[in-house]
Formats: structure tokens, sequence, C-alpha cells
């Protein structure tokens, strides 16, 4: 369905470019519609779930993330970050300590809650989003991931000369 039916505009878009940006809006406002469905399923949140991912595959071994590089990997500012691990550590998923290098930075680790929480989410996870995605065939896929990253670079190339 074209985008200006399923936002009920009276008429089509007149610029293309316009129209893209639109869809791209819409879809990524769908997609986390459908991803706060699916956690709150498992008492999580979307963010809380990447959170858990970045530990459990970004990290060194055991030794966690700094909250800083958590920061960074999520695209969120640092008060956003430590209210989200405040709150995952009172829930037990994560445990917060003192970096020994660096007492200023905190290093964020899996607690076996948040492994076991992982362990149970993602399989679940990984199905949800393979047959969400289905509709394109495994080429389409690496084409919207090109077209997407061409656009991000097209952004970042720009404000980088601003």
């Amino acid at each position: 369905m074209r985008i200006h039916e399923e936002l009920h505009l009276n008429q089509p878009i007149d610029l293309l470019s316009r129209e893209a940006v639109l869809s791209v809006v819409h879809t990524s406002t769908c997609i986390k519609k459908e991803a706060a469905f699916f956690f709150n399923r498992f008492g999580l949140t979307n963010v809380q779930f990447n959170v858990l991912m970045l530990l459990r595959y970004q990290s060194n071994s055991k030794e966690g993330l700094s909250q800083a590089r958590l920061s960074e990997m999520m695209l969120v500012n640092g008060a956003n970050i430590t209210t989200l691990i405040d709150r995952m550590e009172k829930a037990q998923l994560v445990k917060r300590t003192a970096d020994p290098a660096d007492r200023r930075y905190n290093i964020i680790q899996l607690t076996k809650k948040g492994k076991d929480v992982l362990d149970k989410v993602e399989p679940v996870y990984r199905n949800e989003i393979q047959r969400r995605l289905s509709v394109l065939n495994e080429q389409q896929q690496h084409t919207l991931i090109e077209l997407l990253e061409r656009i991000r670079d097209g952004i970042r190339e720009r404000a980088e000369n601003r």
C-alpha cells in the first residue's frame, strides 16, 4: 500500500524524495511498535534487549562494556543510558562496577538472570524477525541494507561538511 493511502492523505505526495523519507519513517515507526509489543511479552523493552545483545556479542569476553561505550553503540546520550542501566540493574539483568583502570567509568556486565532472559528471548526474536522480513528474499534484504547505508553515508558526509 502506498504511503499516502496508509496515512489516509487526500492526495499522493508530490515530491518523490519526501514520499521516500515518509515511507522510511513510517516503516521505522511500525517496526518500533511491533518490537514494543513483542518484547513486552518478556517484560523487556527493545532498548533493554539491545543492551543485552550488545553485552553478549560486542563485549570482550567477561569484561563487559563501559557505560560510555554502550551509549555510543546505542546512539543515546549519557543521561538516557544511566537511567536505562539503573532500571536494568534494579531488574537484575546487568551489574555495574567501577572500572579498575579509571574509577570515573562504569563497566556493565550481564548477570546470570540477564543471560537467562536473553537465552529465552533471542531464539524467539530471531524467528520473528526472519518471519517478518520473509516478504523480501535474501537479495532484496541485501539491497535494502545497501540502500539504507547509502542514505546514512550521504547524511554523514553532509553533516561533516557543515
